[in-house]
């Protein structure tokens, strides 16, 4: 069995408190999109894993091994093509440990969420409104189609040490004001608490989202805690147009889905 493991981006991300289980209380938009790892299932006499990327560990440390142990379903040999950038706010761990529960039947939001608080948002997919840690979701209306640009820079965020940086929470602005959101005309509703941070120590980032609104971006902003930057654009065509003008940082163009 072969299965895609779809990237998100998120079009808003607020970090309104801190919990007293230790996590943050989050409000922000999912998108899922299609840039997408690969997993390959196959009947084996022991649960096994492998990768086609040596950075990335196979070991019960990975999350899609721990998955296929939650799924407790017969035992399988995996391999995982990967083409999501680890470190890039794109959940690409989160996907494939959901790919790996739905493919191996246990498609479950508590099973996922004990792997990971966005792990249960790529049970479902699509463009969804989060509270809770991410995995209190609302389903909004679909935006496939939309054309991206994602840059991908050298420098990797780690997730806790983004959290660490954080210097004030952000008041929810609420579903209704978000409920009918348009990515290429809602600029300044579209923050991400995380960029002030991370910007400040890595300000390369920062010159790259301006350099996406120079190329002809509608809306440009970093996805999750880092480090990918993001831009939306009207069409495909001025997209393409614009991924010419980058050179020295990996440029993959994308769609939502």
């Amino acid at each position: 069995m072969k299965v895609q493991a779809f990237a998100k981006i998120n079009w808003t991300l607020r970090v309104t408190g801190k919990r007293a289980d230790g996590f943050h209380d989050l409000e922000t938009i999912f998108q899922t999109i299609s840039l997408h790892d690969t997993l390959t299932f196959t009947g084996a006499d022991q649960l096994s894993m492998t990768c086609d990327d040596p950075s990335i560990p196979t070991d019960e440390t990975n999350l899609v091994m721990r998955a296929a142990r939650a799924a407790n379903a017969q035992p399988v040999a995996i391999h995982l093509e990967k083409r999501i950038p680890h470190g890039g706010g794109l959940g690409g761990g989160s996907s494939d440990a959901a790919a790996t529960l739905t493919a191996l039947g246990a498609p479950r939001a508590d099973l996922a969420l004990a792997l990971g608080s966005d792990v249960p948002f790529f049970l479902v997919g699509g463009t969804a409104y989060a509270t809770g840690r991410g995995e209190v979701l609302t389903p909004l209306r679909n935006r496939s189609g939309l054309p991206l640009l994602l840059l991908f820079p050298e420098d990797r965020v780690m997730t806790p040490e983004a959290f660490r940086s954080l210097k004030k929470f952000t008041p929810a602005v609420g579903i209704e004001r978000l409920r009918d959101f348009d990515p290429l005309r809602d600029r300044e509703l579209l923050i991400n608490d995380f960029e002030e941070p991370v910007f400040e120590k890595l300000p390369e980032l920062r010159a790259l989202k301006s350099r996406l609104y120079e190329a002809g971006a509608k809306w440009a902003g970093m996805t999750g805690s880092g480090s990918t930057i993001v831009g939306a654009f009207a069409d495909a065509r001025e997209r393409d147009a614009a991924r010419a003008r980058f050179s020295g940082v990996r440029a993959e163009s994308a769609a939502t889905v």
